[in-house]
């Protein structure tokens, strides 16, 4: 069988699913629709005159899609890779899988292909969209061919990673954290080196060439930039990004399969015995000494007794800890509840927090003040734009984990049944979460203050731009719970709670692109953006409302896009005052239609009420 029962299983089934269908089908409408939207704000703003300009418009609409493709395929083979290989964990499957006849390659690269088969289903269904682009002009069939050879062997390699990293974690959130943080470091830290010595130099090669070679943001951008004749650089960014990721890949690939049955199980029991005695079986004294060959005296028995485990006297400690009201928020502060790796996991957002800080400062000492503030969008957010969202990820990621945990481990049933309030549960779990993660919701807001100390940024800004972080987190750690209720399936649950974070970041970063790459005026873009508003409005509603429908959430799946556009012409008309009110209103509307169902309404929330009436 092709790479194993594991990928054989998934590609016999998968065509079976609607789901895949539908993921091709609405990826697909969702580029017809972008590119519909770039085409009528154009013609709406500007007119076309010549073949040049149709060119011009191509080239555009090229170095949008290309990199929002990349970001979505690394994100998502990533994210699925990991999860997958998670759930098994969670659910103690895994296990079973190594006890099975499968080799090690069989077992890991089978789950990798298995998830990764939607992810490379998606990219063949797009590929005719995207060559529709060059009919345009402003870019050649090689280009579009060369985004995709980078896109495929940037989301194997990322698929790689996340997979590879959930073999060797035990707790999901480690290794959803982990992958996060190693995907923003591998672009950050080429970005980072080319912004610092753009015209440097390292082992006889320029910065620029090592980054088109090792960062796939560099690369796509490369290979989407016009050129005629073509560039040398565009064939090394599409070939030389390519060889790097493929040989990352396998080098991953060949640890976790070396690796495997050492990493797992993790937490398996063994008999030990002190050094220079044998081990006691399990199956009884009396066993033990006839096999020994001994005489099975009373007194030889009894003294097998007083060295059998079950004899040992186990004293505990004196010292006790005093429990909290509410034992969930106890556990979450008090205990490692989500393993002792969470160092880890801090130390690596602390590096990227020294990266972005000296980003920052590079940028604020290098650059005059009137050139920084002077476009629509700042040089400070290079940097800070990218650290907000991974902390926004990291934050989503422990709250829907701390739900799925609890439900893999089967302990969710148990805390049900207990005396435990709704709102002792659900306050205790995003409390919980918020005490984890404070380092991921400080820091951010320490770098807008650093923005204000320096004279970039006013003190009436800075109140804007603190205060809707903090709604923000609040709406993305509730989002996790929500998901986490709602979805009894933890790959769905994780999948559709970072998805919805990833989503809409990507939804504000590409109209932004599209308004200020095609120009025009901003009050009458409303008409083209339409449909992209209806369509998030309607996914919105389908993963956050359509398992357990309420009216409020209706209301915010509906207001959310529209409000999102509105505070995005009024960032780009530098109306801060309406962002910022908008903001606060509108995803604090959103929370409370989550938090609401979950605190009055929790039998529903988790699904029990239905279990009865199916009894």
């Amino acid at each position: 069988m092709l790479l194993g029962p594991v990928f054989q299983r998934e590609l016999v089934l998968a065509p079976r699913r609607p789901k895949l269908f539908l993921a091709r089908t609405v990826y697909v409408i969702v580029l017809l629709i972008l590119m519909c939207t770039a085409w009528l704000v154009v013609a709406g703003t500007q007119i076309i005159r010549n073949v040049g300009d149709m060119a011009r418009f191509g080239a555009v609409l090229f170095q949008i899609l290309a990199p929002l493709q990349l970001a979505l395929a690394i994100f998502g083979s990533a994210m699925i890779s990991a999860s997958a290989v998670a759930q098994e964990k969670d659910r103690r499957t895994l296990i079973l899988l190594l006890m099975t006849r499968m080799t090690n390659a069989e077992l890991v690269l089978g789950k990798l292909f298995a998830g990764l088969l939607s992810i490379f289903a998606m990219l063949v269904a797009a590929l005719p969209v995207f060559m529709m682009i060059p009919l345009f002009g402003g870019v050649s069939f090689s280009q579009v061919f060369q985004a995709f050879l980078v896109t495929g062997a940037a989301a194997l390699a990322a698929g790689s990673l996340g997979s590879t990293l959930a073999l060797w974690r035990e707790k999901t959130f480690q290794t959803l954290a982990m992958t996060a943080l190693a995907l923003v470091a591998w672009v950050a830290v080429w970005e980072a080196l080319h912004l610092l010595a753009a015209d440097g130099q390292l082992a006889l090669w320029p910065l620029e060439r090592w980054a088109t070679t090792l960062s796939p943001y560099a690369a796509i951008m490369a290979t989407t930039r016009p050129s005629f004749p073509a560039e040398a650089g565009q064939f090394w960014a599409g070939g030389g990004f390519s060889l790097f990721a493929l040989t990352a890949a396998a080098a991953l690939n060949l640890w976790a399969i070396v690796r495997v049955r050492v990493w797992n199980p993790s937490r398996e029991l063994r008999l030990m015995a002190p050094e220079g005695e044998e081990a006691k079986s399990i199956w009884g004294v009396e066993r033990d000494l006839a096999e020994s060959g001994a005489a099975p005296s009373a007194q030889a028995a009894e003294a097998a007794r007083s060295e059998h485990v079950d004899a040992r006297v186990r004293t505990s400690s004196a010292r006790t800890r005093q429990v909290w009201d509410n034992p969930i928020l106890w556990r979450e502060v008090c205990t490692w509840a989500y393993g002792r790796k969470v160092l880890i996991i801090r130390v690596g957002y602390l590096f990227l927090f020294a990266m972005a800080a000296a980003g920052l400062y590079q940028l604020l000492g290098t650059t005059p003040a009137g050139a920084r503030t002077e476009s629509l969008i700042p040089a400070a957010a290079i940097p800070l734009t990218p650290f907000c969202l991974i902390s926004l990820v990291l934050v989503n990621a422990l709250a829907v984990t701390s739900i799925t945990n609890e439900r893999d481990g089967q302990a969710l049933d148990l805390l049900l049944v207990t005396d435990l309030s709704p709102r002792e549960f659900i306050f205790g779990k995003l409390g919980g979460v918020f005490w984890v993660t404070k380092e991921m919701v400080l820091l951010p807001m320490l770098l807008a203050s650093y923005l204000w100390w320096h004279g970039d940024l006013t003190g009436e800004n800075l109140i804007f731009v603190v205060f809707a972080l903090a709604v923000l987190y609040v709406f993305v750690n509730m989002l996790g719970v929500h998901c986490g209720m709602n979805y009894a399936n933890s790959r769905t649950a994780i999948g559709v709670s970072l998805g919805v974070v990833f989503l809409l970041f990507l939804g504000v970063v590409t109209c932004m692109l599209i308004m200020i790459l095609f120009g025009g005026s901003f009050q009458t873009q409303l008409t083209p953006f339409l449909a992209f508003i209806l369509g998030g409005s309607l996914g919105l509603y389908v993963t956050l409302g359509y398992r357990n429908p309420s009216p409020a959430i209706q209301v915010a799946s509906l207001l959310l896009p529209l409000a999102t556009f509105y505070c995005i012409t009024s960032y780009l008309l530098q109306h801060f005052l309406a962002v910022f009110l908008v903001t606060v209103l509108t995803y604090g509307f959103t929370t409370a239609a989550m938090l609401m169902p979950a605190i009055y309404e929790f039998d529903i929330a988790m699904g029990r009420s239905k279990m009865q009436g199916e009894e």
